[in-house]
């Protein structure tokens, strides 16, 4: 029996099971959102590292007399690492580099997250660097693996 003069307080089962759907209701519409927003942040990273890769590769040849690093089984040695005039490991004389502190990561595709340098699509890295392409590094991404924004193929950047 309740006394006199008390009221009883708290949330019926129908006003708990609305609140739940009203949030379910938010999430449905704000998940998706956030998403689109994770994949154009990841999309802005690949054109960021590409730009940093690039730019390490331009300053290589800059000051090696318009020599590009050698290959690919080395770009990453000769970009990170002093080196002598021909790109070899410094032991002596002049001095150039390191024009990267590290390899950064691939932020799309199937290989995300690889820090190596390859020389062919295919190979297990993350960036592919070849001499002979007007870009000389872009990602290691087949033509399937495209921007869901844009369109755009990864390895086109």
């Amino acid at each position: 029996m309740q006394a006199t003069g008390s009221i009883r307080r708290g949330f019926s089962l129908i006003e708990l099971v609305i609140v739940v759907v009203i949030i379910g209701i938010i999430a449905a519409i704000a998940i998706p959102r956030m998403s689109r927003g994770s994949q154009g942040a990841q999309e802005s990273a690949l054109v960021g590292n590409l730009a940093v890769l690039r730019n390490a590769v331009d300053m290589f040849s800059n000051e090696h007399g318009g020599t590009l690093p050698t290959s690919a089984t080395t770009i990453t040695t000769q970009l990170t690492t002093e080196t002598d005039v021909t790109g070899a490991a410094w032991t002596t004389g002049p001095k150039y580099g390191p024009y990267l502190r590290d390899v950064p990561p691939l932020p799309v595709g199937a290989k995300q997250g690889k820090t190596t340098i390859g020389a062919a699509l295919g190979d297990d890295a993350g960036w592919i660097y070849d001499k002979t392409h007007a870009k000389l590094i872009f990602a290691n991404c087949p033509n399937t693996e495209t921007s869901p924004q844009t369109g755009k193929m990864y390895n086109a950047y």
